[in-house]
């Protein structure tokens, strides 16, 4: 039996994979440093249930749910755009079936890690109602612990 504990990867595969991983997902700390600065880099997409974003999101996301996203939804978006999605964290597969659906009709797209749960859990602001509303001004700064 091999013991897979201290079974590393080779340097240029580690590479390989982990630049993949950059390149599907964000976490809320650079999320919120995004939206902080307030760049266009990014759309923010809430694919829960309107039910749920009126009940808190994040400043600025639109909410979108990933069950009413088809070809006729999708093509109101612009494809020069870059997307993130997020539900509500890693219990919620509702992400990775909004991210997946955005793919697959040729969006540029990654997911936020952990969703709302870390967003919350790293004390960025979050927002009730039905409007995306805009980045507080005066949201305290948050320092990531990494």
């Amino acid at each position: 039996m091999t013991d897979l504990t201290f079974n590393f990867a080779d340097p240029a595969e580690s590479t390989a994979y982990l630049t993949a991983k950059l390149a599907y997902y964000i976490d809320a700390w650079d999320l919120a440093e995004s939206c902080q600065r307030n760049t266009a880099e990014c759309i923010v997409l809430d694919v829960r249930s309107a039910e749920h974003y009126r009940l808190g999101h994040i400043p600025g996301a639109i909410n979108f749910p990933h069950r009413e996203m088809t070809a006729l939804t999708l093509a109101q978006l612009s494809k020069q755009a870059n997307y993130v999605t997020y539900c509500d964290g890693i219990g919620c597969n509702g992400s990775t079936k909004g991210a997946f659906k955005l793919a697959q009709a040729g969006f540029k797209v990654k997911e936020l890690i952990g969703g709302l749960d870390f967003w919350r859990r790293d004390s960025h602001p979050i927002i009730e109602g039905s409007e995306p509303d805009t980045w507080p001004l005066a949201a305290e700064t948050v320092q990531c612990g990494c």
